[in-house]
């Protein structure tokens, strides 16, 4: 298979993608977006799995002749935001957009499906795609894995869109591409009081004041400096007067870490900080959890069937810098080994900006990439080549 072959589905997959950047549906009610998917599969051919799911979906070619399961996953949400493209096919949707250009992983994932089934009697395996919600709330892939469906796959693929890349550039590691996405809510309670006799009262603002400075030292004294890990406060929120100390303050962020051990240290660090700072300060405080997905960690054999695979449709292929953005793909690499990768898209903003955009041109690429990737990662499952090359020691940083 070479890029060439996706030629001709260029208009359609083109097509797909408008549509769906059209038509935007956030985490969870993905309801007309997942109709489209299936209209389209159900219109090549291609066979609807039963899983259930609420929204999304999965679909599969091959197993004619038994032999391994390999996926393909596509995100299919998007975002709450205002769309400020000035594109003819922009959001009809008030505040929602695709501003993270799942659009475009779904139409270039629709094209390798469509690729795969004009060859489906050649494979000697099952690729099966899943069609995933809620990415953007970190719970679509456990969505997905609680159904059943990732039930005998023995590799699983991914990528997301990377703005910041030419078009036929292609991005790939292996180990941490990227973090774990952990976010807290922490409440200070203490003790109201007029703003003219403050030692009448406990002022959480305060307390919150140093609780936030404090948590800045968790990664400059608790990480190694080979280490990476960020620790953001970017909500605080207290009071209704100017002459009033309030009796709560109530802040919020993120950490992002690459390290499992790290996480963990970090966390338990945040917590023993916020805890003992509010002792100090006479106040109580409670931290809250918001659960997200871990490190996304590429499994080594399959990062260099994937650079094998770039390489030899004479894609460029780069070893990126981890980016420090969430993404749940890394639930199904805690079960099955895979690898995900950063796909040159030539865009003009970064994800979640308002004027996101991306370079269609890049569709033919993705969808030929993940067939040939499908039908390789097929092969060398089923013993009919060889191991897998290693990543090439010329491969760049981006």
């Amino acid at each position: 298979m070479s890029l060439s072959s996706a030629e001709p589905l260029v208009e359609q997959l083109v097509a797909i993608r408008r549509h769906l950047h059209e038509n935007p549906e956030v985490s969870g009610e993905e309801f007309e977006t997942t109709a489209s998917i299936r209209r389209w599969l159900t219109e090549a051919g291609i066979r609807i799995a039963d899983y259930p799911l609420k929204t999304g979906l999965v679909a599969e070619i091959g197993g004619l002749h038994g032999g391994p399961v390999v996926a393909v996953r596509a995100d299919i949400d998007a975002l709450p935001i205002q769309e400020e493209t000035g594109l003819p096919f922009a959001s009809r949707i008030t505040g929602r957009m695709h501003a993270c250009g799942h659009d475009f992983h779904t139409a270039s994932i629709i094209g390798t499906a469509l690729l795969l089934k004009s060859r489906e009697q050649e494979l000697r395996g099952t690729v099966r795609f899943l069609f995933q919600p809620a990415e953007e709330k970190a719970r679509g892939a456990q969505q997905v894995i609680a159904s059943g469906a990732l039930e005998g796959v023995q590799a699983v693929f991914g990528m997301h869109n990377k703005p910041d890349l030419p078009v036929g550039t292609i991005g790939i590691k292996e180990g941490p591409i990227m973090a774990a996405a952990d976010g807290f809510e922490v409440a200070v309670e203490g003790l109201g009081t007029h703003a003219a006799v403050p030692e009448a009262g406990l002022d959480p603002i305060v307390t919150a004041a140093h609780m936030i400075t404090a948590l800045q030292s968790i990664v400059s004294r608790n990480v190694s400096a080979l280490g990476s890990a960020v620790v953001s406060v970017t909500r605080l929120h207290s009071g209704t007067a100017w002459n009033v100390i309030a009796d709560r303050a109530i802040f919020d962020g993120t950490i992002r870490t690459f390290d499992e051990d790290v996480r963990s240290r970090v966390l338990e660090r945040f917590e023993q900080v916020v805890i003992g700072v509010a002792a100090a300060f006479g106040t109580k405080a409670r931290v809250n959890w918001i659960d997200g997905p871990p490190a996304v960690i590429n499994d080594q054999k399959w990062a260099s069937q994937a650079a094998h695979t770039a390489e030899s449709l004479g894609l460029t292929v780069v070893r990126p810098a981890p980016s420090p953005a969430g993404e749940d793909f890394a639930f199904y690499l805690k079960k099955v080994p895979g690898v995900f990768v950063f796909m040159g898209t030539s865009g003009p903003q970064e994800w979640h900006h308002p004027a996101f955009d991306v370079d269609e041109a890049a569709l033919p690429v993705a969808a030929s990439f993940f067939a040939e990737l499908a039908v390789d990662a097929i092969n060398r499952l089923s013993g009919q080549e060889g191991s897998p090359l290693p990543i090439n020691d010329h491969m760049t940083l981006s």
